[in-house]
């Protein structure tokens, strides 16, 4: 199967988006729906994340799964060590290398219940995201994915140390590395130079989430750990009206992400919330839809 890496280094800029594993019927048939008007823009790779605790473990597998088998796209499956033993987590990555997938995302994970609470590991799990890195790559041919974060980790001290974790989980063997929401182009670019200032040259994709509605933008706030500039607000607040907040919405992802892909950077990863409707307004914009030949 092809990697990721493979299919973000093509020589012009692409993007890629992540999918929630479906909760009940409906959910499905809309995830279904999201992943079939996607797939014809033929993103770099798709990913379907993995609920704290190993809540959606199966239906993360199941999923992933389904994108192999019935779809031309390339999947990732996230993986986190929150509540898992290590003995648990070996299955989990030996059900995908069974599935023929070998992109991962490998994730400490938030305690479940209070992302902020204290971390406890399982008796006979893993610590770090870098373990779990480690524990990947010794059990196979796999591309490894990990996070970054813009503004730093919650539980990192600064900025500094939070670069450290970061650098330890490619020396772990990591591939390439998405990052977690943000609000500016430079919040991005920044850690983009912490990253490089340490010699690290892997890829780093910035994570993108159209703002639009304000359900949306309290929850990037949630993601980002970090409170709205007064120019987002600025830029948001007179829009009372839905389908006005949604346009200015819309025309801010594509301004950031057209900011970013002229400074270099080689992907975007749309967060889709199983919808395709705003990613593919933005990616349209942004030309990133390959020619068909």
């Amino acid at each position: 199967m092809t990697s990721v890496v493979q299919r973000i280094r093509v020589g012009r800029p692409v993007f890629s988006v992540e999918f929630m594993p479906p909760r009940d019927h409906a959910d499905e048939q809309r995830l279904w729906n999201a992943i079939r008007e996607l797939e014809g823009l033929d993103p770099a790779f798709v990913s379907v994340t993995y609920g704290a605790g190993g809540s959606s473990r199966d239906r993360t597998i199941r999923t992933t799964g389904r994108v192999a088998r019935e779809t031309t796209l390339v999947p990732m499956a996230h993986l986190t060590a929150v509540d898992h033993s290590v003995a648990e987590l070996r299955n989990v990555i030996g059900w995908y290398a069974a599935l023929g997938i070998r992109n991962i995302l490998a994730l400490r994970g938030d305690p479940p219940g209070d992302p902020n609470g204290e971390w406890v590991a399982h008796p006979d799990g893993l610590n770090y995201a870098n373990e779990l890195v480690r524990l990947v790559r010794d059990l196979g041919d796999f591309c490894v994915g990990v996070a970054a974060f813009p503004y730093g980790h919650s539980r990192s001290a600064d900025m500094d140390s939070d670069t450290d974790n970061l650098i330890r989980k490619f020396d772990a063997g990591a591939d390439f590395a998405i990052a977690q929401l943000f609000f500016e182009p430079e919040d991005f670019l920044r850690l983009r130079d912490r990253v490089a200032a340490r010699g690290c040259e892997a890829p780093l994709l910035p994570g993108i989430m159209p703002i639009t509605t304000r359900k949306t933008l309290a929850k990037t706030i949630e993601l980002s750990g970090a409170q709205a500039p007064s120019r987002i607000v600025d830029l948001l607040d007179p829009h009372t009206d839905p389908k006005g907040f949604r346009a200015a919405g819309i025309d801010l992802a594509t301004e950031v992400s057209e900011r970013l892909l002229a400074e270099g950077v080689q992907g975007l990863h749309f967060y889709t919330f199983n919808r395709s409707k705003a990613t593919k307004e933005v990616v349209s914009r942004l030309n990133l839809v390959p020619a068909r030949t």
